[in-house]
């Protein structure tokens, strides 16, 4: 029996064009191709799609939970499964799921927990992103300060250590508490360092970069601002070509007009994508809940500690694509890139993530003319509805 199958029925983008009246086949898990509808070969199961459009699965490389579970409070494999299944039905299709600071022991079962999905192949599940703890006090945010500290040959020993049985691993640290040289090593081990929860100066920023620091996270939020005499981090990650930097595009966050503004400005190729930076309450109706002791409440959009400050983001990918469309004025196709082609380059997965040209993984969605998910695939299987 043929595992052939052609969806069909809806416009279809593959990441950089669309295909009308055409058909997306699907072989062992990966795009076989795009063909004209009147070409789908004879031995394909068909599945006819009722209109609206299929485009390429959204990636989030920052997710803190879902479902109900924040994985800072349960760092297991089926934590990982439900936050994974949680965030399908918004679209995401691979994700990190990420650890903000926290104890070492909290930080190595997280990163068991990990290789545990990997070895299960939960789907969605395509690696770790380490939020800390090395990190500045002065932009902690949500971070509990009291467990926040400088990076020692330890840390860098465990972390390499990880990297080595993660199939990837994205860390965030601040420039001016972890070393060049410990960024250097970071990346030498094939791990992803994102400059974030910084105060550091334009220059000292620069020399997290030149030391192979190849990212921002959320860009604007707990960093060093762009000044006129002192760019901060801000203004290194849109100077620097290489750096990607991810956005939590929820108006909440950053104003549309610094959006705006950012993707005039930014120096390429390295690109600006989306990220959720959810927590537990994604999918769920939950009020409240628990981070390191601390009472986090969710309220008009946002999600806050008592005394106010921002504690990761109510959004999900689907809604946080609409806000680019609707608010900041993209056309969809760049939207959509920014959701799923430019996370994937960021990560170094682009030649099989991100989008649906041939040999690429089939994760997709399918979206109705409202921009709303109507189902979700990952690697040629249906996970939602």
């Amino acid at each position: 029996m043929s595992d052939l199958r052609a969806i069909t029925g809806a416009r279809i983008f593959d990441g950089w064009d669309w295909h009308e009246d055409a058909a997306l086949l699907i072989e062992m898990g990966h795009v076989a191709a795009i063909v004209a509808r009147d070409a789908i070969p004879a031995n394909a199961e068909i599945l006819v799609l009722d209109g609206g459009m299929v485009v390429p699965g959204f990636i989030d490389l920052q997710v803190n939970g879902g479902g109900g579970v924040l994985f800072n409070n349960a760092p297991t494999l089926e934590s990982i499964r439900t936050i994974c299944a949680a965030h399908a039905q918004f679209g995401t299709t691979a994700l990190l799921p990420t650890l903000i600071t926290d104890t070492v022991e909290i930080n190595q079962a997280a990163i068991a927990a990990g290789i545990a999905a990997a070895e299960a192949k939960v789907p969605g599940f395509i690696g770790l992103h380490l939020e800390g703890p090395h990190l500045s006090l002065a932009r902690k945010g949500t971070h509990d300060p009291a467990l926040i500290r400088p990076m020692d040959n330890a840390d860098l020993e465990r972390l390499i250590s990880a990297a080595s049985s993660l199939p990837n691993l994205l860390c965030t640290v601040a420039a001016e508490t972890v070393r060049p040289e410990q960024i250097k090593a970071l990346v030498n081990a094939g791990i992803v360092v994102s400059i974030g929860h910084s105060d550091a100066g334009f220059d000292t920023a620069n020399a997290a970069f030149d030391n192979g620091a190849t990212m921002a996270t959320h860009l604007f939020n707990a960093m060093s601002q762009l000044g006129n005499r002192e760019p901060g981090v801000v203004g290194a990650v849109i100077e620097r070509p290489e750096a990607f930097a991810g956005l939590i595009a929820d108006g909440i966050h950053v104003h549309a007009a610094a959006i705006k503004a950012a993707l005039r400005a930014k120096n390429g190729p390295g690109r600006i994508f989306l990220v959720t930076d959810a927590m537990s309450q994604t999918g769920t109706d939950l009020a409240s809940f628990e981070l390191n002791g601390r009472t986090i409440t969710r309220a008009d959009g946002a999600l806050r500690l008592a005394d106010g400050t921002l504690a990761g983001a109510d959004l999900d990918m689907i809604d946080a694509v609409n806000f680019m469309i609707t608010e900041v004025g993209l056309i969809p196709d760049e939207a959509f890139r920014m959701a799923a082609l430019y996370p994937a380059h960021a990560m170094g997965l682009d030649d099989t993530y991100g989008h649906l040209r041939s040999s690429a993984v089939a994760s997709f969605v399918h979206l109705d003319d409202r921009y709303q998910v109507n189902a979700t695939w990952v690697c040629g299987e249906k996970v939602w509805p």
